[in-house]
């Protein structure tokens, strides 16, 4: 008996494989450079203001700030330029508040570095921060494709969710739509017959 399936190929489960995920790859491919050069950025401010006698959390909150606005504009007009969110405006406030997030994971890290295991020296900040922004850097990723930037069929469906929840609940409060003026009723071919 000969079998109807194909040899087991992993070439081609490989290419398979890397068609499905290609965007994702690609994407991740530029956020992580958009993120490198954040980094840079982050330790560019942080490591001076420190030098400075500025804390360690004071410290990487400026530097924070400045990476951030650097990785927005690299993520908006880079990474995911390919998806739509719902406005720059949106977007923004979206980025900050799970930048925010990232950099609580940050805060973390460094914190527990300073403050619980006592390794306070300037190289042991550099490397507990460091640690934190791959942690958030990973949330980020995550946090973004999910709920900034989406796939235009997502922001469409959300789009279509936000309409049909907003006419249900107008059809429950019994509200009817509002009369438009000099809005007139369609007319059917059988009463333009008539006239």
């Amino acid at each position: 008996m000969s079998s109807t399936r194909s040899p087991f190929r992993p070439g081609q489960q490989l290419a398979g494989i890397y068609q499905r995920s290609r965007k994702l790859f690609h994407e991740g491919a530029k956020f992580l450079t958009v993120g490198l050069i954040g980094i840079g950025v982050t330790n560019l401010v942080f490591i001076p203001l420190h030098a400075l006698g500025l804390g360690p959390l004071t410290s990487v909150t400026i530097a924070t700030a400045v990476a951030t606005v650097v990785t927005f504009l690299g993520n908006r007009y880079w990474s995911f330029r390919g998806r739509q969110g719902a406005g720059a405006a949106r977007e923004g406030v979206m980025f900050f508040i799970l930048n925010g997030i990232g950099l609580l994971i940050q805060y973390a890290v460094l914190g527990f570095s300073n403050y619980a295991l006592g390794l306070t020296t300037k190289i042991e900040n550099v490397i507990a921060l460091n640690i934190g922004i791959g942690l958030g850097t990973l949330f980020r990723f995550w946090s973004y494709r999910k709920w900034v930037w989406v796939p235009p069929e997502v922001h469409l469906a959300r789009l279509r969710v936000g309409r049909h929840r907003k006419g249900r609940a107008a059809a429950e409060s019994g509200a009817s739509e509002p009369a438009v003026i000099g809005a007139t009723r369609p007319v059917s071919q059988d009463q333009s017959r008539r006239s």
